[in-house]
C-alpha cells in the first residue's frame, strides 16, 4: 500500500480514545473512536455547516476483542490524492472510506450506511485495498 501516515497512536481497545487523521491534501479527514464499549471509525467533511459527520462503521464490540489487554497501534492512513482513507490496527486494515466515491468498507459490515452520503452498504471488500495502489 501507497498511504500517508496523518495519526498514529498505540491504544488500549476498551479504554476511551479518540484520534484524528486529516487528509493531506482535502476537505475530509478520519477519526477512530473508542467509547470504552465500541471502537468506531467515522468520515467527516468539516466544511458542512451542520454536521461533519458523513458516515460512521463500528470496528468493534469491547467485549468480543481478545488480547484487549495488549496496547495495539491504530493508524489513521491516507492515498496520495487524500480522497481514500483506511484504518490500520496492528498493521491490518479495518475500514476503508472512498470519499470520491462516496463509499464506505469495514470489516463488521455494520451499522447500515448514512443513506443520505452513500447507497452502498458498508461490506467488506478486498478491493477496497486497490484504491492504495
Amino acid at each position: 500500500m501507497h498511504v500517508i501516515l496523518t495519526a498514529e497512536s498505540k491504544l488500549l481497545v476498551g479504554k476511551q480514545a479518540y484520534m484524528e487523521g486529516p487528509s493531506p491534501s482535502t476537505k475530509y479527514s478520519a477519526v477512530f473512536e473508542d467509547d470504552g464499549a465500541t471502537g468506531y471509525f467515522y468520515g467527516l467533511d468539516h466544511e458542512r455547516a451542520d454536521n461533519p459527520i458523513l458516515d460512521a462503521m463500528q470496528i468493534y464490540n469491547v467485549e468480543n476483542v481478545a488480547d484487549s489487554e495488549i496496547p495495539s497501534d491504530f493508524k489513521i492512513v491516507w492515498s496520495e490524492d487524500g480522497f481514500k482513507t483506511a484504518l490500520l490496527i496492528n498493521d491490518f486494515p479495518h475500514a476503508v472510506f472512498d470519499f470520491e466515491s462516496q463509499r464506505g468498507y469495514c470489516r463488521s459490515g455494520f451499522p447500515e450506511s448514512n443513506p443520505n452520503w452513500t447507497q452502498h452498504s458498508h461490506e467488506w471488500s478486498d478491493d477496497a485495498l486497490e484504491l492504495f495502489r
